[in-house]
């Protein structure tokens, strides 16, 4: 496999891509705080701390809101860096993608997890998203054999 592709990501391609990376690294933590929360207002509530059982329930409430907010602010953040002319190249060895400011070169066994998603290819490093690959900026036949490469590989799994 070696291929190179030139592509430019927009703005919403870049934030739902940071957006399904990060809230798949942070999937327990979405439904731990929440819970946790819910739980405590409850004993708060049978404890006669009726506001504050209440207040522990708008937590529970707002907490995910507030948190996937907070993502795509800190996506938006670092558009003025990805969403730039790009040369994708993709080898057995790894993926380099280079723009006129940056060039960032990884290698396969970097990953520790690789998800195979409708519109990305999502990279994990350590339970985090270290980087992502848009499904359209590859042609049919490309994606196939993309596909094919990392499914192959252990620790890949089909979103």
């Amino acid at each position: 496999m070696d291929f190179t592709v030139s592509y430019r990501p927009t703005p919403d391609e870049v934030a739902r891509a940071l957006q399904q990376g990060t809230k798949r690294q942070l999937k327990v933590f979405y439904l731990a705080l929440p819970a946790v929360l819910v739980v405590s207002g409850l004993v708060c509530i049978l404890v006669d701390s009726i506001g504050l059982g209440v207040g522990m329930f708008a937590g529970a409430v707002a907490f995910p809101l507030v948190l996937t907010w907070s993502i795509g602010r800190a996506a938006k953040r670092q558009l003025t860096y990805l969403c730039v002319p790009t040369t994708i190249r993709v080898t057995d060895d790894g993926y380099e993608c280079r723009t006129e400011q940056s060039s960032t070169t990884m290698r396969w066994p970097l990953f520790g997890r690789i998800v195979i998603g409708p519109e990305f290819w999502l990279f994990y490093v350590n339970k985090q998203c270290a980087g992502f690959l848009p499904r359209r900026a590859f042609n049919s036949e490309q994606q196939a054999e993309l596909d094919a490469f990392l499914t192959s590989r252990q620790k890949t799994e089909v979103a």
